[in-house]
């Protein structure tokens, strides 16, 4: 069984920049997204991925991943996925033994950003950057499938924890 768990925050500041050792531009779109889970397609850089995922519980849900042609990825995020496609660059960012993924979000999300952390099991005891805010792990506005629907442009008009 393939696991993902994983924590997300809100982001202040940009002092996690200096620390980042990569990055990559993520185009990704949705097929399915349903209450018993959702079917990603992505480009990463030149790397296209096909992702199921069951629902959430807590900071875990299942997960699987596979690697699929470009050309088939592409195809699928221009005629196959709900809109709008979720785009961001994410930012690799080494801390306390654990590699952190910040997300530059672009596009109908532009101004949100979050750092996520994937953990070996649930309730791990972690270190917290400097940079890092909330904690927004159970907060489904901040699912990417969730910014497919009500993407983060849309937000300014409420009050929000940002």
């Amino acid at each position: 069984m393939a696991l993902e768990i994983e924590r997300k925050f809100l982001i202040h500041g940009m002092d996690w920049k200096n620390a980042a050792t990569s990055c990559s531009f993520l185009r990704q779109g949705f097929v399915s997204i349903g209450s018993i889970g959702v079917v990603r397609v992505r480009l990463i850089d030149d790397q296209g991925v096909l992702t199921i995922k069951g629902p959430t519980r807590g900071a875990v849900r299942l997960e699987y991943e596979y690697e699929i042609p470009v050309e088939d990825a592409a195809e699928m995020l221009d005629e196959l996925c709900i809109r709008p496609l979720i785009e961001k660059t994410r930012h690799c960012v080494p801390f306390g033994g654990l590699l952190w993924e910040v997300d530059v979000f672009v596009g109908e999300n532009e101004g949100l950003c979050v750092a996520e952390v994937e953990l070996e099991q649930e309730g791990q005891q972690i270190e917290l950057p400097p940079w890092v805010g909330a904690e927004v792990t159970g907060d489904p506005r901040y699912y990417n499938s969730s910014l497919v629907r009500k993407p983060f442009s849309r937000w300014r008009s409420e009050k929000t924890d940002r």
